[in-house]
């Protein structure tokens, strides 16, 4: 190649270079603005479907080693009521922000709708017990706000694929559902047991849940 014709080549290439540079860029912002889609913009954990898709992939890499947790703010009508509903939110937020420190960067957590969130998270069975002591401590310390502090108070209710005898996540969320209100208001966080898993339900939701229709059929 003559040292003329190298000019011409290098244009060459940074013409080609040009529109491939621009795809790349086109194709982060859109995978930039559909992980924001998936996001809760409050609480900035993931949304029903995208925290259930990474859950149901997790349990099916670590069956044995995944504890799930569902958890609902309690009194939180009677907070909204009582502070504004500014600090409702500042109280939802600390709530998706501790259930993700919990779930570590292995886990994942998740917000299912109004004051329910789920998360789940990659632990040891010989941890197990202790990582969800830590988990009540977490949800048990008030809020800052403004120039003082909120009170929280958060049931937990805990699943893993051993106890109950299955790692399909609609079971686990199930008796981790069941067994967190069996601990309404207790703060303390109940551990489902093999029988929680065969609680009623209705449309995949323990019956008697507030949002659940009487009318619907019942599901074993």
């Amino acid at each position: 190649m003559t040292t003329a014709a190298l000019p011409r080549t290098a244009l060459h290439i940074t013409a080609m270079a040009v529109p491939l540079a621009g795809w790349t860029l086109h194709t982060t912002v859109l995978r930039r603005r559909l992980t924001a889609a998936q996001r809760d913009p409050l609480t900035g954990t993931w949304r029903r479907q995208a925290f259930t898709d990474r859950a149901q992939r997790l349990l099916e890499r670590h069956p044995d080693e995944m504890v799930l947790v569902l958890a609902d703010a309690d009194h939180f009508k009677q907070l909204n009521d009582n502070h504004g509903h500014a600090a409702g939110d500042t109280a939802l937020a600390s709530i998706g922000a501790r259930l993700t420190e919990w779930a570590g960067p292995h886990g994942v957590a998740g917000r299912l709708g109004g004051d329910e969130f789920a998360a789940l998270a990659h632990i040891s069975p010989r941890h197990q017990a202790l990582r969800l002591e830590h988990l009540a401590c977490l949800m048990s310390r008030p809020v800052p706000y403004g120039d003082g502090l909120l009170p929280l108070a958060v049931s937990v209710g805990a699943a893993t694929p051993p106890t109950v005898a299955s790692s399909d996540l609609p079971t686990l969320m199930r008796a981790a559902d069941t067994a967190m209100y069996e601990g309404k208001h207790t703060g303390i966080i109940v551990q489902a047991r093999p029988d929680h898993a065969q609680a009623p339900s209705i449309n995949g939701r323990r019956q008697g849940r507030p949002g659940t229709a009487a009318s619907t059929t019942t599901q074993p």
